[in-house]
C-alpha cells in the first residue's frame, strides 16, 4: 500500500501535523510506503518525522496564503501565485500520475489541503481522505474580489472523496462528506542531547518557549532584558544579524535545528507566540501556558484564539503589546472553559486511514 499525501507547502503547520499521524500510521503498518508530495522543507521534514521512512516528492500543489511574515499576509503576491499555479498545474498533475502509475500498488490519496488532491486521485482512481482545520475555500471567501473564483473552485474539488478527518479548531469545511473529529494530534516527545538536558535542569528562572513557525518574526533583543526574571528558548533565527544578538542575552538560549520545540515543552513554563494550529495542539497535550498574539487577516486565527479560549490556559496579547515587551508572563493564566476532549488524533486519523486502504485493498 502507497500512502499519498499531497500537502499544502504553506507554513509549517500542516507538514508537522502529518507528521504526527504518518508516524502512528508506520507503527500500524511497517510495511506500508509512505510519500510526502510538497515543496515543505526537507530539513523540516526529516527532523518533524524522525525515524519514520518517509519519501518525498518535490511537488507545489496550492499556494495557500503568502505571508508577510508570522503574523501577517500578502494578498497581492497571493493572487500572483495562484495564477501562475493554474499555468503549472496541468503538468504537475501528468507528471505525478505517471509516476503513480509506476508504482504498480495500491494508492490511497491525502490531502491536507491542497484543493488539487482531487484532481489527481480522479485521475488515477484512488480513494482520497481529507485532513484539517481548515480548507482554502474558507480562508478565500471572505477575501472577495479575485479570490472568490479560487474560493468557488477550491470548494468543488473538496466536495469529492471519501472522507473528511476533521482535527480540532476548524473552520466550516462545509463539504458534504462523511467526516470524522479527532483530538490534538501530537506525537510522542523524544529526548534531549543530554548538553541541553543540563543546561535546562541548571536553569532557575521560570521556561518561556518563543515559536512563531517557520517565519518567525524579527523580535528586538533588548526586549528579553525587560524579563531578567525568566529564561527564554526560542528556534535560532534565519537573519545572522539577529542570531548573533541573541546570543548575546544572558536569559535567551537558542535550541539547536536538531531540537523541535516540541520536546522542550515539558521543561517551560509558558509557551509565546502567534497563532498555529500544531503549537496550540502541542502545548494543550502539555498543559503548557500560552501567551498568543493576536493576528489578523487570515481567517484560521478567529477560530484558533476561539478554541484557546476554550481548551487552554492562556493570555492574549496585542500585536502592540508584543512589540513593546508587555508580554504579561508574571501575569495568572485565564484558566479554560472545558479540557481538550481527547488527545490521541494522530492514532484516530492513522485507523481511519488505515480502514479507507483496507476498504480499497478488498474492492481492488
Amino acid at each position: 500500500m502507497l500512502i499519498y499525501l499531497c500537502l499544502s507547502s504553506h507554513g509549517f503547520g500542516h507538514a508537522a501535523r502529518q507528521a504526527t499521524v504518518l508516524s502512528a500510521l508506520h507503527r500500524l503498518q511497517p510495511t506500508w510506503r509512505l510519500v510526502v508530495s510538497s515543496l515543505v522543507s526537507a530539513d523540516f521534514l526529516k527532523l518533524a518525522c524522525g525515524a519514520v521512512p518517509v519519501e518525498q516528492r518535490f511537488v507545489g500543489w496550492d499556494v495557500g496564503m503568502i505571508q508577510a511574515d508570522a503574523l501577517g499576509v500578502d494578498q497581492d503576491r497571493t493572487l500572483s501565485f495562484l495564477m501562475a499555479l493554474d499555468r503549472s498545474l496541468p503538468h504537475r498533475l501528468d507528471q505525478e500520475s505517471a509516476w503513480l502509475a509506476e508504482q504498480q500498488t495500491p494508492v490511497v490519496v491525502v490531502g491536507d489541503i491542497p484543493p488539487s488532491a482531487a484532481v489527481l486521485a480522479e485521475r488515477i482512481g484512488a480513494p482520497l481522505v481529507w485532513m484539517g482545520n481548515f480548507g482554502w475555500d474558507d480562508i478565500y471567501e471572505p477575501l472577495g474580489g479575485l479570490f472568490t473564483k479560487y474560493a468557488a473552485a477550491a470548494r468543488a474539488h473538496y466536495q469529492q472523496g471519501e472522507l473528511l478527518l476533521r482535527c480540532p479548531f476548524s473552520l466550516a469545511m462545509d463539504w458534504g462528506l462523511k467526516e470524522q473529529e479527532l483530538g490534538v494530534t501530537v506525537s510522542g516527545l523524544r529526548e534531549l542531547p543530554r548538553p541541553l538536558r543540563h543546561h535546562l535542569e541548571q536553569i532557575q528562572q521560570p521556561l518561556v518557549l518563543v515559536g512563531f513557525g517557520g517565519l518567525g518574526v524579527a523580535i528586538d533583543p533588548a526586549l528579553f532584558r525587560l524579563w531578567p526574571n525568566h529564561h527564554f528558548l526560542m528556534p535560532a533565527p534565519v537573519a545572522p544579524q539577529l542570531h548573533a544578538k541573541l546570543e548575546w542575552e544572558a536569559n535567551v538560549t537558542l535550541l539547536p535545528q536538531s531540537v523541535r520545540p516540541f520536546d522542550v515543552m515539558p521543561y517551560c513554563d509558558r509557551h509565546l507566540g502567534k497563532p498555529g494550529y500544531s503549537t496550540f495542539c502541542e502545548a494543550l497535550s502539555q498543559e503548557l501556558g500560552m501567551h498568543v498574539v493576536e493576528r489578523d487577516g487570515f481567517a484560521e486565527a478567529s477560530v484558533l484564539m476561539d478554541g484557546l479560549r476554550r481548551f487552554g490556559n492562556h493570555r492574549i496579547l496585542s500585536r502592540d503589546a508584543f512589540a513593546q515587551g508587555e508580554w504579561g508572563l508574571d501575569q495568572p493564566l485565564v484558566q479554560p472553559i472545558h479540557p481538550m476532549a481527547s488527545k490521541h488524533g494522530a492514532e484516530e486519523a492513522a485507523k481511519a486511514l488505515a480502514q479507507v486502504a483496507s476498504s480499497t485493498v478488498q474492492h481492488g
